[in-house]
């Protein structure tokens, strides 16, 4: 994940060619991304005043003249040289997130972005399951943040799988819990790409449920559960018409009635699908 950010400092001219054509010339800092994105930065505010994202080719030249930067997309080119050399340097470089403590391996700050708890120095990376929440609290066992995951009730588990498993947990409470709809047969607990409720008459039954981020908080008419997620409630089946013509009619709810008492707290909870900062990819500018 770690990389380097080139930067080039000088008087130079910026050209851009294509949906828009400009050029203009002054002492600016040209900075090259990881991913190829071109900025060039004046001393005016926080927009660049050229810039290519993620350019599909990208060509740096330096020698005693100076430096040439070349970035194209498709019919977009932005062409950075120099006249006068101010200085030039290379400094490591990776994704931003917010601080959720250290790494217990090698003491670098672990960082949560893009769906992931990333360490800064040694690049150790675990996957966050959908809708977990990263807590204060650490394992015993290997020192790691533990997770908030609800997955038909709150499981507390290590962030790293192969340490302490919300497959395996979740397996435990919920397989052969359920009857699939369709058979009768005992839906299983299994791993796909996500968790599921699947049916174990497959392959001759192939129903199946994503597990969904959320608790259980009745029964629904059909048989199957009812979850309180962040977007509200909803059956296991997240197509069941006995559920959405219950609760589109008025009439009562589909539930059991049970009560919801649980803490949601929001601040550290990962996106359902991706936490993805702020940005536009494939612009150019201004």
């Amino acid at each position: 994940m770690s990389d380097d950010i080139r930067i080039f400092a000088g008087e130079c001219t910026a050209t851009f060619t294509g949906r828009r054509e400009y050029s203009n010339r002054g002492h600016v800092v040209t900075v090259v991304k990881p991913d190829d994105t071109v900025l060039v930065h004046d001393a005016d505010g926080y927009q660049p005043a050229a810039w290519l994202t993620r350019p599909t080719d990208l060509s740096v030249t330096t020698d005693a003249d100076g430096f040439r930067i070349t970035a194209r997309d498709g019919d977009q080119r932005l062409r950075v040289v120099s006249h006068r050399v101010s200085g030039t340097g290379q400094f490591p470089a990776t994704r931003a997130g917010v601080p959720v403590g250290e790494c217990p391996d090698c003491g670098g700050a672990l960082i949560r972005a893009d769906g992931s708890v990333t360490c800064l120095d040694c690049e150790d990376d675990f996957p966050l399951p959908p809708g977990a929440t990263v807590t204060d609290r650490r394992c015993r066992d290997c020192g790691l943040p533990r997770l908030r995951v609800e997955r038909g009730r709150v499981f507390d588990v290590c962030l790293d799988y192969a340490c302490d498993s919300l497959d395996d947990h979740v397996r435990e409470t919920f397989d052969r819990e359920w009857d699939c709809p369709d058979c009768g047969s005992d839906l299983r607990i299994k791993r796909t790409r996500t968790l599921l409720a699947g049916c174990e008459a497959y392959p001759d039954c192939d129903t199946a449920f994503s597990l969904p981020a959320g608790v259980i908080v009745g029964t629904c008419a059909c048989g199957l559960p009812v979850f309180e997620t962040a977007s509200g409630r909803r059956c296991l089946d997240g197509t069941c018409e006995r559920y959405d013509e219950r609760a589109e009619s008025g009439g009562d709810d589909p539930t059991d009635g049970a009560e919801d008492g649980r803490d949601r707290p929001e601040a550290d909870r990962a996106d359902e699908d991706d936490d993805n900062g702020p940005g536009v990819s494939g612009l150019s500018g201004p």
